[in-house]
């Protein structure tokens, strides 16, 4: 039984459909990265899973409960942690994280004591005198210390530097290898490429994409430099060769994943000196599924 269940999910405000038929699964032992722009439906999303929100139609069920009806049973078994923290001011961080973990039980007192030190989080300070990023801290350091069964994580990281995303990232790939279920609502692509087993691209409430990255990856384009003894005539006219341009290392262009075995026959005749690709990467799919609607 997966984690998490949403089939045929909908969500209207008014006349606004902020989410159209979603359908998705999440198992446990799994990353799963849930990436979008601001206002495609992410956090909409993450509310309806939470229990905040009811569906308009479609359901929603986490351990196999219904999210609305069984919201607090649910949430006995779920940390969350979202991209904006809020925090009882006149509390200590070190309050707040004993406070938030013994709502799901027994505190794991060696785990939280090692998490304030990865994170090098001082607990004593009042949380009115925490930055975001302490905040952001407070808020991981309290999820990770409790044994949940799901994280659900609504742009986590916002707010750290690079050395505590990283900080992060050993947290969730320490809980996925005991099982657990991570749902990770990010527009940081490369983390999510680093840490995600499956993603999925929200655009304007439509679920337009899912899969593992090497299956999503036939969609999208290899990169090619190639320099060879012979100028290489015609390369733009080879079929599923795109953006070809002459540089001082060679002629690069982009290769349609279909077409690459015949792209490289064809170069091969030219004699080749010197030849680099690189896979698609998360953030060109991305990209090709938002190129024309983000505009600046």
């Amino acid at each position: 039984m997966p984690m998490i269940q949403i089939d045929n999910l909908t969500k209207k405000f008014g006349n606004l459909k902020a989410l159209d038929s979603v359908s998705l699964q999440v198992g446990g032992g799994e990353v799963f990265g849930y990436i979008g722009p601001n206002g495609a439906g992410k956090t909409t999303t993450i509310r309806v899973l939470l229990g905040i929100l009811k569906a308009t139609a479609g359901f929603t069920r986490i351990f196999g409960l219904d999210a609305w009806k069984d919201a607090v049973a649910i949430h006995k078994r779920v940390a969350y942690v979202p991209g904006d923290v809020n925090l009882w001011p006149n509390l200590t961080g070190g309050e707040v994280i004993d406070l938030l973990a013994a709502l799901r039980g027994a505190i794991d007192k060696p785990r939280r004591n090692a998490l304030l030190e990865m994170f090098d989080l001082d607990p004593g300070k009042k949380c009115r005198a925490y930055s975001k990023g302490n905040r952001q801290k407070v808020a991981l350091a309290a999820a990770f210390a409790s044994d949940a069964d799901l994280y659900i994580l609504d742009e986590p990281t916002s707010g750290l530097d690079p050395l505590m995303e990283k900080v992060f990232q050993e947290c969730v790939l320490e809980r996925k290898n005991e099982g657990k279920a991570i749902f990770l609502s990010s527009h940081i692509l490369s983390e999510v490429e680093r840490l995600c087993d499956r993603v999925g691209i929200i655009r304007d409430g439509h679920l337009i994409e899912t899969g593992t990255l090497s299956e999503l990856r036939h969609l999208t384009r290899v990169a090619m430099t190639v320099q060879t003894e012979k100028p290489l005539d015609n390369i733009a006219g080879v079929p599923g060769v795109h953006d070809v341009e002459t540089r001082p290392g060679g002629v690069s262009f982009q290769v349609d994943s279909g077409e690459l075995g015949a792209v490289v026959s064809y170069i091969a005749a030219f004699g080749v000196v010197k030849l680099e690709s690189a896979p698609p990467t998360l953030e060109d799919l991305f990209m090709r599924h938002y190129q024309g609607v983000i505009t600046c």
